[in-house]
């Protein structure tokens, strides 16, 4: 198995990362009012996503809510970054950092405290999640909310097998992204929401040529060549239909003062 080079992954996917990665328009409007809503954003609220790639849903969000303080966009790749758009669009802060570097204070926020911080399918990037997550915790302020969403350890995609197996040996459990919030003071809630999608067969295997999952990366040209072969026999429908299962890892910082429904 190929060790998969996460950072060169995202540099050579990012000038079409929009193109190969997202499901459709319909997609990223859909998840971007399911992390609205987990939030509870408002326009007063300053707000992170950190992991956010090229900025679909920062920028999706940002729509829907006006805010008064910049969104912050992090990612510690500068080409993805770079999509956003210079100067970036009205509403967002592009920052080049790490979930890391931002739990561990290394990178200066514009922002003392923050009210709310996603992660969106960026958590398994993380080397060591409970520490991560606590430090990012600390950068709420009280009452402030932190949101993880993530696959399961298992996916219904019409992947080839050998990716389907490695997706389910690197994924991290969301159960333990419960454990960790709860550890660091957070009230923490999982619950799962499907999205069911349809996908013209032929462009979910230019996706999946494009390495456009992270776990793909981890394949050389010749497996990924191998495993589409095996997908298009097992798979002779024009049309892909499966879903979308995503954990959505919500935890509240305790505030003395407001209590937030989960």
């Amino acid at each position: 198995m190929e060790r998969r080079d996460v950072q060169g992954h995202y540099e050579r996917l990012a000038a079409d990362y929009d193109e190969h990665w997202t499901y459709g328009p319909h997609h990223t409007t859909w998840m971007s009012a399911r992390i609205a809503e987990s939030l509870h954003l408002s326009s007063a609220d300053r707000i992170a996503d950190i992991g956010c790639g090229t900025g679909m849903f920062a920028r999706e969000v940002a729509r829907n809510i006006n805010p008064q303080h910049a969104i912050l966009c992090v990612d510690p790749s500068r080409a993805m970054l770079h999509q956003i758009g210079t100067p970036p669009p009205a509403g967002l802060t592009p920052i080049v950092a790490s979930a890391e570097d931002i739990a561990t204070g290394s990178t200066q926020l514009p922002y003392e405290q923050l009210d709310a911080i996603w992660l969106k399918e960026s958590v398994h990037h993380v080397a060591e999640p409970a520490t991560t997550l606590q430090g990012l915790t600390g950068r709420l302020a009280p009452g402030g909310r932190l949101l993880v969403i993530m696959l399961p350890t298992t996916i219904e995609y019409p992947l080839f097998q050998a990716a389907r197996a490695r997706f389910t040996e690197l994924q991290p459990n969301p159960e333990r992204i419960v454990d960790h919030l709860r550890a660091a003071g957070m009230q923490p809630q999982l619950r799962y929401i499907d999205y069911e999608l349809r996908l013209d067969r032929e462009k979910y295997i230019d996706m999946v040529r494009a390495r456009y999952m992270s776990v793909l990366s981890t394949f050389s040209d010749s497996e990924i060549e191998t495993g589409i072969a095996e997908m298009r026999a097992a798979h002779t429908e024009p049309v892909l239909t499966f879903p979308d299962r995503f954990a959505f890892v919500l935890g509240v910082k305790p505030n003395p003062v407001t209590t937030w429904a989960l």
